[in-house]
């Protein structure tokens, strides 16, 4: 049996769904039984767990033996995760597939690449098998700046003229898919990328082409960046988190191209054009 965690959530209900597309069993893994959406198929048993509650991981685990983990992102994220792989151990789970972070270290300034270095490190101490899926900046990232192009016809974020090799998160989820169902994946570390590394600028141009109208990207100084994010209602903790994520893609340390998505699936990573044709409409 395959667990799917944070299955309400984008990552984890994309992966459940293309699951019972295929006919394989999957055990949904939410908090609230009541709020299961998409997720609510035939084909899907739902059972109820809570990241914050280990005794209700136990039950859910119950004859598990491959698990996808992903947490919402919280400031009790490596808590929480470190908290499954605990119970998905003493559960027998043979196969742990975690979505971790590029360029995860436990020695990096940035904090969300330490948490998910540490949950790595206490998988592979587990004795558990591992897949870890490491993926760059997500490109259905920018969906988050559809209010402003949709309004101004522009986007901002404190990036400057740095290159980031963008992931479509579809092929996040066939890697994900590969490696809970394939064999040859046991002990891999997948960097996700995409095929190119693209300034803002360039990602704007694209999204220019695709909804036939002038998109600009604006960079702007980091500590704007966190005054807006504040004002808009981030927690401090995560606003602070995505600048140091910006930082990280302003040094130019997310510029690789790597092959990750080849390596895992067969099949070549969707260009950055691919996604702004097929999300045109939402950011219109």
């Amino acid at each position: 049996m395959i667990l799917v965690t944070g299955a309400t959530g984008n990552n984890g209900s994309e992966i459940v769904k293309m699951l019972a597309a295929q006919n394989i069993p999957v055990r949904a893994m939410v908090r609230n039984r009541n709020r299961t959406g998409a997720i609510a198929l035939p084909s899907v048993e739902v059972v109820e767990g809570d990241f914050d509650r280990p005794e209700t991981l136990l039950n859910a685990l119950i004859g598990v033996d491959r698990a996808f983990l992903v947490t919402n992102s919280s400031k009790h994220a490596q808590a929480q995760q470190l908290a499954f792989v605990d119970a998905a151990k003493q559960s027998g789970v043979a196969h742990i597939v975690k979505l971790s972070q590029f360029a995860a270290n436990a020695d990096s300034p940035v904090r969300f690449l330490r948490y998910h270095a540490a949950v790595e490190a206490a998988i592979q101490a587990s004795g558990m098998v591992y897949t870890f899926l490491r993926p760059n900046l997500f490109m259905q990232g920018l969906l988050n700046f559809k209010s402003t192009i949709a309004t101004q016809g522009a986007f901002y974020a404190a990036i400057g003229d740095a290159k980031v090799s963008m992931i479509d998160v579809r092929d996040i989820a066939d890697a994900a898919i590969a490696a809970l169902t394939e064999p040859g994946h046991e002990g891999k570390i997948y960097d996700l990328t995409g095929p190119q590394a693209l300034t803002h600028t360039e990602a704007a141009q694209y999204l220019s082409n695709a909804t036939g109208r002038k998109i600009t990207f604006v960079d702007i100084p980091p500590e704007t960046m966190l005054e807006t994010l504040l004002s808009i209602h981030f927690p401090v903790w995560q606003a602070e988190g995505l600048l140091e994520d910006y930082a990280h893609y302003r040094r130019g340390e997310a510029s690789v191209i790597a092959s990750g998505v080849q390596d895992a699936t067969g099949k070549a990573p969707r260009s950055f054009e691919t996604f702004a044709h097929d999300y045109a409409p939402m950011f219109s």
